[in-house]
């Protein structure tokens, strides 16, 4: 999550991709990091069968240095588009 280009960045893990996403672009819980530095736009996601997966490819991404962050998002996202709306449509089947 970030709230614009080579803005502050977020990383985490959930097993509710939406809910999630949802939570933090309402911001849900005001005194989150997320809420408080307006970190709305999902730039990158990654979709892992299992949770220990997902956890240790957290752990790879916050150990790494953002530019090597802003690498892994822009392979995914050059743009920096907010893909939260289009996962919505997917999951609505559109």
């Amino acid at each position: 999550m970030t709230n614009k280009k080579n803005g502050v960045l977020y990383t985490g893990v959930t097993s509710e991709l939406l809910v999630r996403g949802y939570q933090h672009k309402t911001k849900h819980d005001p005194r989150s990091f997320t809420a408080r530095y307006n970190l709305d736009k999902l730039v990158y996601y990654q979709h892992l069968s299992y949770i220990e997966e997902a956890i240790e490819l957290e752990r790879k991404i916050k150990a790494g240095s953002r530019k090597a962050k802003i690498k892994l998002i822009e392979s995914m996202n050059p743009g920096w588009l907010d893909l939260f709306d289009a996962l919505v449509r997917e999951a609505e089947g559109r």
